[in-house]
């Protein structure tokens, strides 16, 4: 199966790809890899999910901002290459946790992105190299920012 179909087999919801905000731009091609800047816990109707896990925020809620991310991350590959079919695989996640200095579960917050990316394009495509670190504070305050490399079919 597609993924593009899985996002519809899924219901899974895209939120509305943000402007970038700053100097940067959201993907960079090189070969046949694709660079996709971080992104936060963009929600559908344009805020962000806020706050310190393991302070304002428990573990579940820090693994829906990181499923959030991997939403926002997918709406902007569908933006700028107009398929997520064109997605061979995905090579490296960066997720960085807005943690409380005694929060250390940072790998299983940035599983929700990991999973959701393994259930679009399979265990052996959707899953790659991973970094998951606490850092803090991230910008505006959002709970977690995650950036990617993908491999280009």
């Amino acid at each position: 199966m597609s993924a593009d179909s899985k996002i519809l087999e899924l219901r899974l919801s895209l939120p509305e790809v943000p402007a970038p905000s700053h100097v940067y731009k959201p993907v960079v091609i090189t070969g046949n890899l694709l660079y996709i800047s971080g992104h936060g816990p963009m929600k559908s109707d344009g805020s962000y999910i806020t706050g310190v896990v393991g302070k304002d925020l428990d573990l579940s809620m820090g693994r829906a901002a990181a499923r959030q991310c991997g939403l926002a991350l997918l709406s902007t590959l569908r933006k700028q290459i107009g398929s997520l079919d064109k997605i061979s695989r995905v090579i490296k996640t960066l997720g960085m946790v807005n943690s409380a200095p005694d929060f250390y579960d940072h790998p299983t917050v940035i599983n929700a992105c990991s999973e959701l990316f393994a259930d679009i394009w399979g265990v052996d495509h959707g899953v790659g190299a991973r970094s998951a670190v606490g850092m803090g504070p991230l910008p505006g305050n959002i709970a977690v920012e995650i950036e990617v490399i993908f491999e280009l079919a």
